[in-house]
């Protein structure tokens, strides 16, 4: 059975990229994985400064992050777009946790690892000015990223009370990108 991480690159209590990475996550259940969902708020870290690494070695919860990575076989990432780039709080986890350490090389955490990327916002766009940077991001840092991104665009009118995606066909294909990684995982294992 795959093991899947799925989280998104914002740490906003109600962040829409937190209700489609979930959607995803079911996808990937639904397809036989063991999935663990993290909210990178509880994972905080100074911006990545090389004078504070060597001064003090990786923060703590980099090396949570790191070892969580390691123990997974694949990744469903969703980020908001934020002046058509990805949010800082995700460029700033892909930056501490890309440093090599005792036993690790740079990327040894996911090279070759399977990840569907998506983003929701509330703009007509749904975030895909965005998601071509964090492909190119992503794929330079050894993640296989699949294709089939999505973008969300009025997000702020797709989910319901309880946070789930209100439209059938919109929950069909983001659960698909769960399975997707899945299906990938498995193949790679």
């Amino acid at each position: 059975m795959p093991k899947i991480l799925a989280f998104a690159g914002s740490l906003r209590k109600g962040s829409w990229n937190k209700k489609l990475v979930r959607a995803a996550a079911e996808g990937a259940r639904e397809a036989g994985a063991d999935v663990t969902v993290v909210d990178l708020k509880d994972y905080p870290m100074p911006i990545y400064d090389g004078d504070d690494e060597a001064a003090n070695g990786l923060p703590e919860n980099a090396l949570k992050l790191i070892d969580l990575f390691t123990t997974h076989d694949g990744y469903l990432i969703a980020s908001p777009e934020y002046n058509s780039g990805y949010s800082a709080v995700l460029k700033n986890l892909i930056d501490w946790t890309s440093r090599p350490r005792e036993g690790f090389k740079p990327f040894d955490a996911w090279k070759g690892k399977p990840v569907a990327i998506m983003a929701a916002s509330p703009g007509a766009r749904g975030g895909i000015r965005m998601l071509p940077h964090l492909r190119d991001l992503l794929s330079n840092i050894q993640f296989l990223v699949l294709p089939g991104m999505f973008g969300l665009a009025n997000a702020n009118e797709a989910f319901d009370a309880d946070g789930n995606l209100k439209d059938e066909k919109t929950a069909g294909i983001v659960k698909g990108l769960g399975r997707a990684v899945v299906e990938m995982a498995g193949k790679l294992k």
